[in-house]
């Protein structure tokens, strides 16, 4: 068993390692074309659809976890962009990676990855429209982050080798760990016991994943090859997808941050709506 793990462990972590360099550098070697500054002023004064799918596509430049989007939230608040606006970034930015969704096209498919991107694209517009509907813009602190400053990067090879260097320090680890997870899956959990307890058309094992995934910090790197397996050894994609959504979109370490920027009731809201984002994308996945 032990011998079948390290050789699936070796498989799975020399692929993911070399999509995941070559994509983060050519990230970083194109973040010197990204008008950031711009971005952030065609969303504090254009059309609210505008700025939403300005918003959308800042998320998705910009890899954060969730608990390093809170400065850019703060900054974008400090700002006066509009309330809405700053929710759907919030909720984007930890689910829409470049490098993540490369990955999961590479690992998932690309059908997968084209309908996770479309799903959480349009319930972060959905959801981060109705917390300012119901007026939940009062219920922020004031709140200034100090040190904080705008990418302003430069077209090089050296410091987009260097920004990679340190993705890899940061994020890597999480890859390999989900490699090993998934391996040891592979090898030592029976495929039999994945399909009749995870398996099926079970509605239930969504928002169940959904309510799992919330207090955790998995990163998506780490949920990939883990998901890869799960999936592969009979798991329904409608958890799996519902899991995946709710670890990266809330965790406790950020949940600690934005408790100091939201009143309460804004944070239970932010709760609400990523358990309902995970549940309701889970269920949209066993459409696929």
């Amino acid at each position: 068993m032990w011998s079948e793990v390290f050789h699936s462990f070796l498989s799975i972590a020399l692929e993911l390692t070399l999509l995941f360099i070559g994509i983060s550098f050519l990230i970083n070697l194109l973040q010197a074309f990204i008008p950031y500054k711009k971005m952030e002023r065609v969303m504090e004064k254009s059309h609210p659809l505008v700025s939403a799918f300005v918003a959308l596509g800042f998320a998705f430049i910009t890899p954060f976890c969730s608990c390093s989007t809170i400065p850019v939230v703060v900054n974008l608040l400090n700002k006066k962009v509009r309330f809405g606006i700053v929710m759907i970034f919030l909720f984007s930015s930890p689910v829409l990676d470049p490098t993540i969704i490369t990955l999961m096209m590479a690992v998932l498919g690309v059908k997968v990855a084209f309908a996770y991107t479309v799903i959480t694209s349009l319930l972060s517009v959905i959801i981060g429209f109705a917390l300012e509907k119901f007026g939940f813009e009062e219920q922020i602190k004031n709140v200034v982050v100090k040190g904080y400053q705008e990418p302003d990067k430069k077209f090089q090879l050296k410091a987009a080798f260097i920004e990679t260097l340190q993705l890899i320090k940061s994020v890597y680890p999480y890859l390999l760990i989900g490699a090993f997870i998934g391996a040891f899956i592979h090898g030592a959990v029976p495929t039999s016991w994945i399909s009749t307890f995870l398996g099926g058309d079970k509605w239930w094992l969504v928002p169940i994943a959904a309510i799992i995934g919330i207090p955790l910090y998995i990163r998506l790197s780490t949920m990939i090859p883990i998901s890869q397996i799960m999936i592969a050894k009979g798991m329904a994609l409608g958890p799996v997808m519902a899991l995946m959504i709710s670890s990266a979109g809330a965790s406790l370490p950020e949940l600690t941050l934005l408790n100091s920027i939201f009143k309460k009731k804004l944070v239970f809201a932010f709760v609400g709506s990523v358990f309902t984002m995970s549940t309701i994308s889970g269920f949209l996945f066993y459409l696929i």
